[in-house]
């Protein structure tokens, strides 16, 4: 049609860029400590050695974790459950008492957006200051600038890549390929796969990963209600807002303590305005509290406009001694016990595990043989895999089937620390107790334990490791 105009509607909306404020106050003193915590942990650890040794190594090609004294094998897994158990329940713990501690302290992508956007301040300036950069043109200053900063961000995320390897292969020897250029493909391809991915996330999606990518806030509204602290907003002492003079009387003035400064805002790592109540977005950094109290001490208002408070204690202006009691709630106590039983079963389960394993594989070319004598054959290929960092000697014996042996008698078989050997094993049953028994399988165990060098039980007292398997009489 002539004299029509048509025009294109863009269903989608650009993500605003947020630029938070840097804060200082008592909680970004802890998220700061916790900060360093986890770095110095996650980068110091894996050059920490132990008796010779890297003091954690989760080595694949061996299929052993190396964990200071314990050597975790792929039969363990029941130990990496426990593990998660105990992460979930202590998740659970902490979520219903005070809301997202774990995402505003201690998650990585908490952890590494501050770490990059520490860089980005030292390179471009406060919050103000960066937006003038980005809005204005592509000179030299804002070149270089840039350009300083994404090389910080890269040496951060490269060196975290090389980390993050070096939990898989010995760090040293990672290094010292590094430095040859002998680094193999797949070592590579981790490295930039790992430090690519925490250069994107910290440094350009940050918030986004958040709000949008991470499921924890989608479903922590199923384990708080509304006893549980969360960072809140007091709108019966903070309206109506409204800017006021530093020297204005409050008591004179028709407005809460609220100056609507937006300082709440502006620091905020989501964007998210905190006076409009709970919100999904928040991840519960508590920056907002400490720029606010800042605000207050200015006005010379009481602190706590913002602050950790529960939704019933704000409605029935409770103190915070009746909300803390309330937080002992029957589902914190039921988590909290459940935590508590995990671990204790985690620690204790670990505590009293044997310091060697078994594993025993039928060879499958002859289950079972008539040889000399008339005595029933039966071979096993026995797996011994030394879990401790110290040399081990074991003694080998069979039980449950009366006149059973091993054919040829193996003396004392000793493992170098976290070493894990194959041994083959002939037992045999003379013809008498084979017609007893009569043909089929025939369950019987296999008996671990430590020994001296001589094959002397070291203490006569404690239980072998017992492994189940069958001897078989051929009809």
């Amino acid at each position: 049609m002539s004299g029509t105009e048509v025009r294109t509607v863009s269903l989608y909306a650009a993500e605003a860029k947020i630029y938070p404020r840097a804060v200082h106050g008592w909680f970004a003193v802890w998220r700061w400590g916790l900060v360093w915590a986890t770095q110095l942990l996650f980068y110091g650890l894996p050059w920490l050695n132990w008796h010779g040794r890297q003091a954690v190594l989760f080595d694949l090609e061996a299929r052993r974790f190396l964990i200071f004294d314990l050597v975790l094998y792929p039969q363990d897994f029941i130990y990496l459950t426990a593990l998660l158990v105990v992460s979930a329940f202590g998740l659970f713990f902490f979520t219903a008492v005070a809301g997202r501690l774990w995402c505003g302290y201690a998650c990585p992508q908490t952890v590494y957006t501050e770490i990059f956007l520490w860089i980005e301040r030292r390179t471009e300036g406060d919050r103000a200051a960066r937006m003038r950069l980005d809005k204005g043109p592509w000179t030299a200053e804002r070149l270089w600038r840039k350009g300083i900063k994404h090389a910080g961000w890269l040496v951060v995320s490269l060196w975290t890549g090389f980390t993050f390897v070096g939990y898989f292969e010995p760090i040293r020897a990672l290094g010292a390929n590094a430095l040859t250029a002998a680094v193999s493909g797949w070592e590579i391809f981790w490295i930039l796969f790992y430090g690519l991915a925490t250069y994107g996330n910290a440094g350009h999606l940050r918030e986004q990963v958040c709000k949008y990518m991470c499921p924890y806030a989608r479903f922590q509204s199923a384990m708080i209600d509304r006893d549980t602290l969360i960072i809140s907003y007091d709108d019966e002492r903070g309206e109506p807002r409204g800017p006021r003079s530093k020297k204005a009387d409050l008591s004179t003035l028709s407005q809460g303590a609220c100056v609507d400064c937006r300082q709440c805002v502006n620091v905020c790592p989501t964007g998210i305005d905190i006076r409009n109540g709970l919100q999904y977005e928040c991840i519960g950094c508590a920056a907002c509290i400490d720029v606010c109290n800042d605000v207050m001490d200015k006005f010379e208002y009481p602190r706590g406009l913002i602050r950790y408070a529960t939704q019933n204690g704000l409605q029935h202006r409770w103190s915070s001694a009746r909300q803390w009691r309330r937080v002992m709630r029957p589902r914190v106590l039921i988590y909290g016990a459940i935590l508590m039983i995990a671990s204790a079963l985690l620690v204790g389960s670990l505590a009293m595990r044997k310091p060697f394993k078994l594993d025993v594989v039928r060879d499958r070319a002859t289950l079972a043989r008539e040889v000399e004598d008339g005595e029933i054959e039966n071979v096993y290929r026995l797996q011994l895999m030394n879990a401790a960092d110290a040399v081990q000697h074991l003694g080998l014996e069979v039980q449950d089937i009366d006149g059973l042996r091993i054919s040829q008698p193996v003396g004392p078989i000793t493992l170098a620390p976290t070493e894990a050997r194959w041994v083959t094993v002939s037992l045999r049953l003379p013809p008498t107790d084979a017609r007893r028994l009569g043909p089929g399988p025939h369950p019987m165990r296999f008996a671990v334990r430590p020994v001296t060098p001589a094959g002397d039980p070291m203490d006569p007292g404690s239980s072998a490791l017992l492994e189940k398997s069958t001897f078989i009489v051929p009809r």
